[in-house]
């Protein structure tokens, strides 16, 4: 096509060789003339009509005086912004679909337009095929209230959210975040270490979106072999391999109405990649050993504990497919550097092991002292089996240091404590804020930690001049 070689000059590249669905009047905003040109030529070829504005003030006194199907427009615009403009539309024409073009990692620009009443956005560099399959996905399902938006049981901003223990200001931003993230459509992919906790987050995504009467389907594309990933993603036909004794639906189409959660993406073969982005920018989904495609309506969230970044330069992970479904991302913090999160999610895993028991486990300060100690390269699930552990070896109520498992009791102290030759007052200070740091300096917690009283430890604040360190 003529506009694809346009649109290429303009860094919008691809070609479109899908089915052309539904034809619209659609008006596109966008300041650039060279962007906004482009993106005219590519939209009339797909036999659209298109009427162009550059800038928000524009297109809303257009809208106001014309019909149109959908409106495509950037975000960052002089004068009224896409934001603005969709916030204006959402109350005035509430059933126009506002598609919105968005830089790759302006993720705040994204949900700001989502919450404002955008359909969808894209995100650029675009692509003839992405920008002409989310046209015919909002020309063809409706109003943007039924898809994007839409309303959900989710909790207030001072709740936490279920499982995900913590009020560490890392963990109230994850927390944010999902809450953002949950009422939308858009795909999410979340990143971190393993053992910090990525399915809880899916779950809590899928918990609190409008999808939560649906199935919530995890698959682990690590643990499937290579060879049976295909079939177990996309189901296959009677006799379309050895074994395939009858027929099976795909887990696409098994989360109708609801979520798959792919966990570790990172691991999927390269040679199933291709498949999988097809069926996300088409929904549609065909079963292997079969020439028949079938709709699905699914919404993917996906996790992985490598870097992307890496993969895609040594060429294990696709670009375009790494650009589809890292639309909204979440990145859990490893468990060291939420320190102030040790305790309470110490006391969460005994009070759960607690159920169905007799006893109330507690941890002893020597306990409590020597988890605040522990580095834990394994993360929460590290802590959440230490705590099972430590319960299993108690004779008692009181979970003490002897209870805790060897790795955990392997140093006693901060090794630059152990190993710093400095005075005991020297010692005592370099303690005592380490302490302060690691609860994030809730004082009270930290003298019952050191087994000390308030006043005791106020006095030693003051003695070794850290009662301002914190800034209170």
């Amino acid at each position: 096509m003529q506009s694809s070689m346009k649109m290429q000059s303009d860094g919008i590249h691809g070609s479109w060789g899908g089915r052309l669905g539904s034809k619209a009047t659609v008006l596109v905003v966008e300041d650039d003339d060279d962007t906004r040109a482009a993106l005219a030529d590519t939209l009339t070829d797909l036999g659209h009509s298109i009427e162009v504005r550059a800038d928000g003030v524009a297109a809303l006194e257009r809208l106001h005086s014309g019909n149109f199907d959908a409106v495509l427009t950037d975000v960052r615009m002089p004068g009224m912004d896409g934001i603005e403009l969709c916030r204006r539309l959402s109350g005035d024409r509430p059933s126009l679909p506002v598609l919105v073009m968005t830089a790759f990692g302006d993720v705040d620009s994204a949900m700001g337009a989502l919450r404002a009443g955008a359909y969808d956005f894209i995100t650029k560099p675009l692509t003839i095929e992405r920008l002409a399959s989310a046209l015919e996905r909002a020309l063809n399902q409706g109003p943007k209230s039924s898809i994007i938006v839409r309303p959900c049981a989710a909790p207030p901003p001072e709740e936490p959210l279920d499982g995900l223990v913590g009020s560490s200001s890392a963990m109230r931003a994850v927390s944010d975040r999902i809450r953002s993230a949950a009422p939308t459509e858009s795909t999410v992919l979340i990143t971190g270490e393993s053992g910090t906790g990525k399915e809880l987050v899916a779950r809590a995504l899928h918990r609190h979106s409008a999808r939560a009467a649906g199935p919530f389907v995890p698959v682990s594309c690590a643990a499937v072999p290579a060879e049976m990933l295909e079939a177990e993603l996309f189901g296959h036909t009677r006799g379309a391999f050895t074994g395939a004794g009858q027929a099976r639906t795909g887990l696409l189409q098994q989360a109708e109405g609801g979520t798959l959660f792919l966990d570790e993406i990172g691991d999927m073969p390269l040679e199933l990649q291709p498949r999988l982005l097809r069926a996300l920018q088409e929904r549609r989904v065909r079963p292997v050993g079969s020439s028949v495609e079938f709709d699905f309506d699914a919404r993917l969230i996906a996790a992985t504990n490598r870097d992307l970044g890496t993969a895609m330069a040594a060429g294990t992970f696709r670009e375009d497919l790494y650009f589809r479904v890292n639309v909204i991302r979440v990145e859990m913090p490893p468990l060291r550097e939420r320190p102030g999160d040790v305790l309470e999610l110490a006391r969460y895993f005994l009070a759960r092991a607690s159920v169905g028991t007799s006893e109330s486990y507690q941890l002893t300060p020597e306990a409590e002292h020597q988890l605040l100690s522990h580095s834990w390269p394994g993360n929460v699930r590290e802590l959440e089996n230490s705590m099972r552990a430590a319960v299993a070896m108690a004779t008692s109520g009181h979970v003490g240091f002897e209870e805790l498992p060897t790795g955990v009791r392997a140093n006693l102290v901060p090794r630059e404590i152990a190993n710093d030759p400095r005075t005991l007052d020297e010692v005592e200070r370099r303690h005592i804020l380490h302490v302060l740091d690691a609860l994030e300096w809730n004082k009270a917690e930290a003298a019952r930690v050191l087994g000390i009283n308030r006043a005791t430890l106020y006095r030693k604040l003051q003695r070794y001049g850290l009662e301002g360190n914190n800034g209170n």
